[in-house]
């Protein structure tokens, strides 16, 4: 348990060290798009479960029409025609052939399907005036999926693709990790929804919306609560909240002011806190702990605080409890297009910018702060020990967009 401020890698390390991925469940493969898959995968068929044609054409032997050209074309005879689940019961022999559709199973006896571009066609009969060598045209059994294949890895998303391929290989059921349900309580007196009359001095939950806004982008599950100053409304809403949700954010109140409720309430309620105020700028008020066994993350309520807090400490915490280790944001390599400057030298700054097609960064300095996070494309990160870069200098970005 801290009680004073800590470095920016230190906080992120503590958060991940106390978050490991919610239980698995198992879902229906339909139901399981872009979950983690909870553990690996083996195919239980082959796909396709036979040597299917790739094309509309004519199964045959190759050998029976190595000679064939324009000029030579070799006369086969039609015995019968294969679809998609259709199969043949002829045998393709010398001087005979099977017209099979794309998916068709290939006939006994044949070991290639000839194109209909190079074929011309009488009747019963067709004149063959291309070659092709054994295997061409077809699609063995198992090439897509074999049998026993490790088709999905343990913590791999389940993408659009990936949920075909679990398909192909006869799986109905999935063992996934669950959509974290996230509780967000923005707090204070000020605080009114959208859609509600705005009063003088009070201002609308952009912060919640926000924050909603990219837990759903990151497929979770959120609850939204408005709270007042009210010291018991807000512990009796922290108390409830941690005991039906994965996790919980609040917004606001996360300083040592007279109304900043959010933590004196927290430590009242016996939370189990691990840190509360880091380095950074800004988001220097955000705090992390357990009430009820549940992560509880509490973000300022300055609107770039509340995000830089999120993003870099609330959001991997979050993401992890959804099964997904990696970094949630993207990131890229950019060179500044003119000096950034941090406020002290051993806090690590947050700079939102924008990123032209030259990957040039160049920092936002717009009056509206909101304007800022809405066109912000990055965000760059002075650590602690510098307290500038210079311009040209090549830094990583992290990614917002």
């Amino acid at each position: 348990m801290r009680n004073s401020f800590i470095g920016y890698r230190e906080a992120l390390e503590l958060t991940l060290a106390q978050i490991s991925s919610l239980n698995s469940i198992n879902i229906p493969l339909y139901d399981c798009v872009n979950l983690h898959s909870a553990s690996d995968v083996n195919a239980l068929v082959d796909s396709p479960s036979v040597d299917t044609s790739l094309r509309d054409g004519y199964s045959v032997r190759s050998k029976d029409i190595a000679s064939a050209s324009p000029e030579t074309p070799v006369k086969l005879e039609i015995l019968d025609m294969a679809a998609a689940g259709v199969p043949s019961t002829a045998t393709v022999q010398t001087g005979t052939v099977i017209r099979v559709l794309t998916g068709a199973k290939i006939p006994q006896g044949a070991d290639a399907v000839v194109a209909e571009e190079f074929i011309k066609r009488e009747n019963h009969y067709i004149f063959v005036t291309g070659q092709v060598e054994p295997s061409r045209n077809i699609l063995k059994q198992g090439t897509d999926v074999g049998t026993g294949e490790v088709i999905v890895r343990s913590g791999d998303l389940l993408t659009p693709g990936r949920v075909g391929l679990l398909a192909a290989g006869g799986i109905a059921e999935v063992g996934v990790i669950p959509r974290p349900r996230v509780a967000i309580i923005a707090t204070g007196d000020e605080i009114v929804l959208p859609g509600e009359p705005l009063p003088d001095g009070k201002l609308y939950a952009s912060n919640l919306a926000a924050l909603n806004a990219w837990c759903r982008r990151f497929h979770m599950e959120t609850r939204l609560e408005t709270v007042s100053d009210d010291e018991k409304r807000v512990s009796e809403t922290l108390d409830r909240f941690t005991k039906e949700n994965d996790a919980v954010l609040t917004s606001g109140g996360a300083w040592s002011g007279d109304r900043d409720l959010v933590a004196r309430v927290l430590s009242e309620l016996g939370w189990k806190k691990i840190y509360h105020r880091v380095r950074i700028g800004p988001g220097k008020a955000v705090g992390f702990g357990f009430l009820n066994e549940t992560p509880v993350f509490i973000l300022p309520g300055g609107p770039p605080s509340n995000l830089m807090a999120f993003i870099h400490l609330a959001l991997p915490a979050l993401c992890r409890l959804s099964g997904n280790d990696g970094t949630p944001l993207e990131s890229k390599a950019v060179q500044l297009k003119e000096p950034v400057h941090g406020r002290v030298k051993n806090w690590t700054q947050f700079i939102f910018g924008q990123i032209d097609e030259n990957n040039l960064f160049a920092p936002l300095r717009w009056p509206s702060r909101l304007k800022s996070m809405a066109e912000a494309h990055g965000v760059i990160a002075i650590p602690e020990g510098l307290d500038h870069y210079p311009a040209g200098k090549k830094v990583t970005a992290m990614l917002l967009n």
